[in-house]
């Protein structure tokens, strides 16, 4: 009786995957464009502030990521395991709700404002893990596309996380939005600029940044040198030329041999 059980619980959950299976794929692509939205939608909100229209938009949003998340809870046969896997996109759902239940207004009225600046770290960081996720889950395999999509919003992103921080700072350098993407856009290739933050939101931002632009620096450069690798090996002239190559070389060393063996015989002789 046991054992039934156990076989009608496995073959419960198996249904419960693939019912969870069938909804991530029909709505990939609606959660894709609600993420970009969403995205966009805090940019403008970290830049210029959002007006009542856009505030709605926005809540709306989120209330719908959130149903999203719950219903694919009740849907996953492992819950907890679910949990483990999405903590951060969980996370990042909490946020808003600090805004909404007006926690910023009394962390505010405690006048903690590095708390407030770094509540505002924490959304930037975990609304970019959002659309991320969303175009993660949008393309099966992750290739340099990807990439190239996902620095193009950790780039729009962080600029305006950097604008937002360091706009606010006595002697700041990012006094509007073009002036940060640009030197965003310096950091993503690795260059630098001469200003460096200095507020303490900025600079951990900076850190993560700096951290995304060498390991996509090192991606690409392994991506590039696959790509030749590869393109030499399908090539059947270039493979002959490494074959003529490695001949040459060897006739090379079999002559330098025959040298040294004869002015070894001239000198024993003499």
């Amino acid at each position: 009786m046991s054992d039934l059980n156990l076989t009608e619980k496995q073959a419960f959950d198996r249904e419960r995957g693939e019912v969870l299976q069938q909804l991530e794929d029909w709505l990939e692509t609606p959660m894709l464009v609600l993420g970009f939205a969403w995205l966009a939608l805090f940019v403008i909100e970290l830049i210029w502030g959002l007006n009542p229209l856009l505030e709605a938009v926005s809540t709306s949003i989120w209330i719908i990521f959130i149903l999203d998340f719950l219903v694919k809870l009740a849907l996953a046969p492992r819950k907890l395991s679910y949990l483990k896997s999405n903590w951060l996109t969980a996370f990042s759902l909490m946020l808003p709700a600090l805004r909404t239940f007006r926690i910023v207004r009394v962390v505010r009225t405690l006048r903690t404002v590095r708390a407030v600046r770094g509540l505002r770290l924490l959304r930037v960081m975990t609304r970019a893990n959002r659309s991320m996720r969303a175009l993660g889950a949008s393309v099966s395999r992750r290739g340099f596309g990807y990439v190239v999509m996902l620095t193009a919003i950790v780039t729009l992103v962080g600029a305006a996380g950097m604008y937002a921080f360091e706009n606010e700072v006595d002697g700041g350098g990012l006094n509007n939005y073009g002036a940060a993407l640009w030197w965003t856009a310096m950091l993503m290739t690795t260059m630098g600029s001469e200003y460096w933050p200095k507020s303490p939101e900025g600079r951990v931002l900076c850190f993560i940044l700096s951290l995304y632009a060498f390991a996509v620096f090192g991606y690409v450069t392994a991506t590039l040198a696959t790509f030749f690798v590869g393109r030499d090996a399908d090539d059947d002239e270039a493979e002959l030329a490494g074959a003529k190559s490695i001949e040459a070389l060897q006739g090379e060393i079999t002559a330098l041999r025959a040298e040294i063996h004869i002015l070894l015989e001239r000198n024993s002789k003499t």
